[in-house]
């Protein structure tokens, strides 16, 4: 039986309930729904967000997903599914050009869905990733 491993950053905070950052079992890899928390110096520390506007929390949030990744040993380019959600529809747009610009070199995007969802207070968008490896 392949063994399944946690996968956490260093800078990552604790969730806030009982889940992992991401998951590895064999060659696939699952990123947890990321959103803009800056990295944090200390463990324990209380996470702060990027910024008040969906480029920085955008920037902030693919970052983080690209930490897991590599923590779990994989790039943008094993990931097949990113799911964007947004918790309102007029920031569709905005998603779209930070999203276009940051994967503009990839070769193969990956599939993506975006849903409309409510998030805490403050927090704008979040995105999750599936990675096969090998």
């Amino acid at each position: 039986m392949t063994p399944k491993t946690a996968v956490t950053p260093a800078a990552h905070a604790a969730p806030p309930a009982r889940f992992s950052h991401g998951v590895r079992k064999g060659n696939v890899l699952q990123v947890a729904g990321q959103v803009g928390f800056l990295p944090v110096a200390e463990p324990g520390e209380p996470p702060a967000v990027a910024g008040p506007g969906l480029r920085e929390q955008t920037l902030q949030t693919l970052a983080n997903v690209e930490a897991v990744l590599t923590e779990g040993g994989a790039t943008w380019d094993d990931v097949v599914m990113l799911r964007v959600y947004l918790t309102d529809t007029d920031h569709f747009a905005e998603v779209n050009a930070v999203y276009d610009e940051h994967f503009a070199d990839l070769a193969v995007p990956p599939a993506r869905t975006t849903v409309y969802v409510g998030l805490p207070a403050g927090l704008l968008v979040e995105i999750d990733a599936l990675a096969v490896l090998g």
